[in-house]
């Protein structure tokens, strides 16, 4: 057996079960930390970590699990019906969360808060509230919830397109319900597609880590020297559901999309191009005579479609929409889903080995 073949990809886990158990908004500009200790000359990260911890916070959630044996065995609701009994039992689970606004918004993960009864939040200095779900996108794995308080330490988001690969990067939740946990590592991979949401429609396009991330790290912070949010920690790579050596966080520039329309319209306002793609390989740069291997190959434009008014047509090579230079389908999804219906983009393309640029009006 291949050690590639017993690697699996799992949602970072907040199940810890007992048997009974605009919102970013603008601060005032800061001084840019000197992020070189000089001595050492390594990255200095206690910036970051002094400005993170404090904006994340521990979810714990209560739901209600429905207790299979009981309906296997009695047929479903026979308990309730003759002896008043429910078949199903409380869970306790716990995860993460990050500050976004000063005013009690939390931005976690969908996995953490999905069919809560309860869910209460903890803040670093150990005050504790009681949370409500603004919104929930099961497709981008991703929720907004919010407290009753005032003046919290909040993150700010960084632009994620700009991350690097080799940047330093720290990690902030609550592994284990151990609080305020800060791990680093550096950015390994940009745009992984994890095939892990399971919905035709979820946008999947994670910024790959090194930095320790285990259960209970679901929604929490993915922060760069500057201590700026440039990710929402969701999943680990792992053969054992335990942290061996990758994790993959939401950029934030598709969490601060998601959680601005959450707010605004308690659901996500998604963009279409109005295409379908396949990613363009080596072979197929060979076929088409092409001198770089770039782009998504249009194999379909849907009638009627932003693509298709715009005159693109089957055959076309997106090269780059806005300002996102695409390679593959999921730079493709996580560019368009930082976009709203209406909304005018500039899309490059190549037919015939000519390049084209349109400014395209999505739906």
């Amino acid at each position: 057996m291949t050690r590639k073949s017993i690697i699996k990809v799992f949602i970072i886990s907040v199940l810890t079960v007992t048997s009974l158990t605009s919102c970013a908004q603008n601060q005032p500009a800061e001084e840019p930390p000197k992020i070189i200790n000089v001595q050492t000359n390594y990255v200095d990260l206690t910036y970051a970590a002094e400005k993170s911890v404090n904006a994340v916070v521990h979810i714990k959630t209560e739901f209600m699990r429905k207790n299979s044996f009981f309906d296997d065995f009695f047929g479903s609701g026979f308990l309730e019906q003759f002896f008043g009994i429910s078949s199903q039992y409380p869970v306790v689970a716990a995860g993460s969360g990050v500050i976004i606004d000063p005013n009690g918004y939390i931005v976690t993960n969908n996995h953490v808060v999905a069919e809560a009864n309860k869910i209460t939040v903890t803040l670093n200095d150990k005050k504790e509230y009681e949370a409500t779900i603004v919104g929930t996108d099961p497709t981008t794995d991703l929720a907004l919830i919010k407290i009753n308080a005032k003046d919290l330490p909040y993150l700010t988001f960084a632009n994620s397109d700009d991350v690097r690969i080799g940047e330093a990067v720290l990690a902030v939740g609550n592994p284990f319900n151990l609080t305020s946990t800060v791990t680093a590592g550096i950015v390994s991979a940009k745009a992984r597609n994890l095939n892990i949401l399971g919905e035709q429609s979820s946008v999947e396009s994670f910024i790959q880590t090194d930095a320790a991330v285990n259960q209970g790290n679901s929604g929490g912070a993915l922060v760069n020297s500057s201590g700026q949010l440039i990710g929402i920690n969701t999943a680990i790579a792992s053969g054992n559901g335990y942290f061996t050596g990758y994790s993959f966080a939401i950029p934030a520039n598709i969490a601060k999309k998601v959680i601005l329309d959450l707010k605004e319209y308690g659901t996500v306002k998604r963009a279409y191009l109005g295409v379908m793609v396949m990613e363009v390989t080596y072979k197929m740069a060979e076929e088409l005579n092409l001198e770089k291997v770039q782009g998504v190959y249009v194999t379909e434009v849907t009638p009627n479609g932003a693509a298709e008014s715009a005159g693109l047509k089957v055959g076309d090579i997106i090269l780059s929409v806005g300002n996102h230079t695409l390679s593959s389908m999921s730079e493709l999804r996580e560019a368009m889903i930082q976009y709203s219906p209406n909304e005018t983009v500039s899309v490059k393309y190549l037919r015939n080995h000519v390049e084209h640029t349109k400014d395209i009006k999505l739906k």
